[in-house]
């Protein structure tokens, strides 16, 4: 396999792992630092699932409750192993809600602001789905306890607020990518020995490249949770997202990664591998409300960013 097309193989895997609903809670911590590169001096505190444990960057506290060291669990929606560990899945994620969310209410904090996910949305709907649907149906059935338990963190946070007045909220982005993330092969949707053929020029991906996802790069995002964090007062979460029209197939995606990279080779599409769900397209008309004239990173820009950053940067990025 050439080193391109393994670096390919990386970028697409990172790629329909963060378009499949059962993904790690990816890291943008370095993201966030350079979208508030001022927050140097407020008490501001980022979580993390990574690498077995909870992480706080950004100026941890120490009054912040040791209950957070409880947290420590592989990722909690690793690809491969997700169907089989519902239970495991929707036991754990509702103890890292609590424990967070509690000792946030503890130790005072003014405000909270947890990342959902698309993935929470009822299966069966009409689109585009909006903030107000989260809990009208049943979520897709392949990753329904991951979903029941990110549904949770809505449910607690209007608790909070109602019992204690906490301002405790969430944010919903769509399918995030860029820089600083995870790349490995192992953790994706896209299986490591069928990646190339005897001469290393074709890469296969898993599904036909037909489903749809709304793709928002991840400096935008971070941009933008610094605006949650700062404007957005209401307890009711908020969908991040790019607009309805600038939603991809998984196809043109993977073949704007392919151009990004200058990859010479063949995109197969595996079609006995499963698709997942076709679509989740979401409306982010209520982030428009707020911020009619934000600007959002044009897809192939941010591809083309995202690649030159993991090639110059391929030996410390996580892979």
């Amino acid at each position: 396999m050439t080193w391109r097309a393994e670096n390919l193989h990386r970028l697409l895997a990172f790629l329909f792992l963060q378009s499949n609903p059962r993904e790690t809670p990816p890291n943008h911590d370095s993201n966030l630092c350079v979208a508030c590169p001022h927050f140097g001096k407020r008490s501001v505190c980022c979580f993390s699932l990574t690498g077995n444990k909870l992480q706080i960057v950004l100026n941890p506290q120490p009054h912040w409750r040791p209950a957070f060291h409880r947290c420590k669990y592989e990722s909690l929606a690793k690809r491969l192993n997700f169907d089989c560990k519902k239970a495991a899945t929707v036991r754990k994620n509702i103890h890292i809600n609590d424990n967070v969310l509690q000792a946030a209410f503890e130790c005072g904090v003014q405000k909270a602001v947890s990342c959902l996910s698309t993935c929470i949305f009822p299966d069966k709907t009409t689109y585009p789905i909006d903030e107000t649907m989260i809990h009208n149906g049943p979520p897709h059935s392949s990753n329904f306890g991951y979903a029941y338990a990110k549904r949770m963190i809505d449910v607690q946070n209007r608790a909070y607020f109602e019992q204690h007045g906490c301002h405790f909220t969430a944010a919903i982005p769509t399918n995030i990518f860029g820089p600083h993330d995870n790349f490995s092969i192992e953790n994706g949707h896209v299986l490591r020995a069928d990646l190339a053929d005897k001469n290393g020029t074709n890469v296969t991906v898993w599904g036909t490249g037909k489903p749809r996802r709304q793709f928002i790069y991840s400096l935008d995002l971070a941009r933008l949770f610094v605006w949650v964090l700062r404007e957005y007062k209401e307890i009711e979460p908020i969908i991040l997202s790019v607009g309805e029209e600038e939603e991809v197939s998984i196809r043109e995606a993977a073949e704007c990664i392919a151009k990004a990279m200058d990859f010479k080779g063949q995109l197969l599409f595996d079609e006995s591998r499963s698709d997942g769900q076709f679509k989740k397209t979401a409306s982010n008309a209520k982030l428009r409300k707020y911020l009619p004239d934000f600007q959002f990173t044009p897809f192939d820009q941010a591809v083309k960013e995202m690649c030159d950053w993991f090639s110059a940067n391929y030996d410390r990025a996580r892979k």
